[in-house]
């Protein structure tokens, strides 16, 4: 009886799933093996970074950075078991080619998000530098803010009108940052106008005793005040008082104490603030040479 086809057809089928099971049986023990290293890795995935995240909360108190070191110690204690166990089952070729292939879509991916990235990387230098820390008065984004949270990616802020606004680190860290709470000092400076008529030496002392006695005023540093330039209706000078406290609100109160205290001493002693003054000449030519008290008496007739 001669054979019959079929069975030619499924003996090389055979004969691969026999070779499978072999190769099944003989890799048993390094896939028992590369399970537990697996589940070892999994297990210290998640122990390993709450361990971390304390210690640098404890030794940084830096919750930002705290939590990406935590973060990337979590993917590397994963990598490093999935690597090992794939060794384990004799895959480490092929995890080589795929690492290679990861890394092309990285690059590809990182050109296509490099915004992105660069606030990411802009946030994690925030967060090493600190320029500033959450409740702080800053002036970002050319607005006066209350810095509300600070995220890897943007920094949200309250402005002092209470509007809510969010900027990208990278805009952040790439521009002047000023931090009016780091410094437990401020000066204050208020222009003020004189009247010509008025003795300098006298305006000098009538506003240093004025401002002598406003809110937060730092005793330890002396007032100054200097005259700048002559106006056109009045000689300016301004008045520099330091501050003990840098608050803002600490800041707007002692000057407008400091301008009612002034004003007040003003009336006192009869120091003038002068209004605006203009100089009519009428005597001038104007266009097509008449004079302008000449134009006055030709309207009047």
């Amino acid at each position: 009886m001669p054979d019959t086809p079929s069975f030619d057809v499924l003996t090389p089928l055979v004969h691969k799933i026999q070779g499978w099971v072999v190769e099944l049986v003989v890799m048993l023990p390094n896939l028992v093996i590369a399970s537990l290293i697996a589940l070892v890795g999994l297990l210290a995935a998640r122990w390993i970074p709450r361990v971390v995240l304390r210690g640098l909360l404890r030794a940084t108190r830096n919750e930002p950075v705290s939590r990406l070191i935590a973060s990337l110690c979590r993917v590397a204690v994963i990598a490093v078991g999935a690597l090992w166990a794939l060794t384990v089952l004799h895959l480490d070729k092929g995890v080589t080619s795929m690492l290679a292939g990861v890394g092309v879509v990285g690059l590809a991916i990182g050109f296509a998000f490099q915004d992105i990235a660069a606030n990411f990387m802009s946030g994690f230098m925030m967060a090493v530098s600190q320029p500033f820390k959450v409740g702080d008065i800053v002036e970002l984004a050319g607005r006066q803010s209350r810095v509300i949270r600070i995220d890897l990616r943007a920094t949200e802020v309250e402005t002092l009108d209470g509007l809510s606004i969010v900027i990208p680190n990278k805009e952040v860290f790439q521009n002047a940052i000023v931090n009016y709470t780091r410094t437990k000092h401020r000066r204050m400076e208020l222009e003020i106008g004189s009247a010509y008529c008025d003795d300098l030496a006298t305006v000098r002392r009538v506003v240093t005793e004025a401002v002598q006695q406003i809110p937060h005023r730092d005793h330890a540093r002396a007032i100054e005040l200097f005259f700048e330039s002559f106006g056109d209706s009045a000689i300016t000078s301004r008045v520099r008082v330091w501050l003990e406290d840098s608050s803002q609100l600490a800041y707007v109160e002692a000057r407008s104490e400091a301008m009612i205290a002034i004003k007040r001493a003003f009336d006192a002693h009869h120091i003038t603030i002068p209004f605006p003054i203009r100089t009519l000449d009428f005597g001038a030519k104007v266009v097509g040479g008449a004079r302008l008290d000449e134009m006055k008496l030709a309207v009047a007739g």
